[in-house]
């Protein structure tokens, strides 16, 4: 299933932005390809970019990367959540406050790239083990609904947000 093929139902507000910036790949493939993409990435910027903030108060590339971590477990598990047909509205987060509270710029860029791959693949096999029903399956988040496949595209499309950040304000 592609992006393209989301119903007008399954997202809303700030998540069109994200899947707009997934592409039009098939979301499994997508997942994997884009996983591939954003460390090949990374893995080619300079050393000393890794802890540069083109302003203050701007995260550094090791804080964002800690940052899309984060945010792809909070998405998969509410993806999780929807897929299992758990209707309870889930919160949104502060992403500020969760940036605060990391270790990132003390851990190494292989690091934080191996924890971006382990929770990428594991969210890979858990939208493999979906069935069509569990995919299209709604749920309220951040007061917005989404379907558990419309949060895989976002999923991609978030990764996908920050890689070009890197590539306009860092690089």
């Amino acid at each position: 299933m592609k992006a393209a093929e989301l119903l007008d139902n399954e997202y809303s507000g700030h998540f069109g932005t994200y899947i707009k910036v997934a592409g039009d790949g098939i979301l499994i493939e997508e997942l994997e390809i884009s996983l591939h993409e954003f460390i090949r990435f990374v893995q080619n910027i300079p050393m000393d970019k890794f802890d540069y903030r083109y302003a203050e108060g701007k995260w550094t590339i090791k804080e964002i990367i800690q940052h899309v971590i984060d945010t792809e477990r909070i998405f998969a598990y509410r993806a999780l959540r929807f897929s299992r047909n758990d209707k309870t509205p889930l919160p949104s987060f502060e992403e500020s406050d969760y940036a605060a509270n990391t270790n990132a710029n003390a851990r190494s860029i292989q690091d934080l790239l191996t924890e971006f791959s382990a929770v990428r693949h594991s969210n890979l096999l858990f939208y493999k083990s979906l069935s069509e029903e569990q995919l299209k399956r709604i749920g309220t988040a951040s007061n917005n609904e989404i379907s558990v496949r419309a949060l895989g595209f976002v999923i991609i499309g978030h990764a996908k947000h920050h890689q070009k950040v890197f590539e306009e304000r860092y690089l």
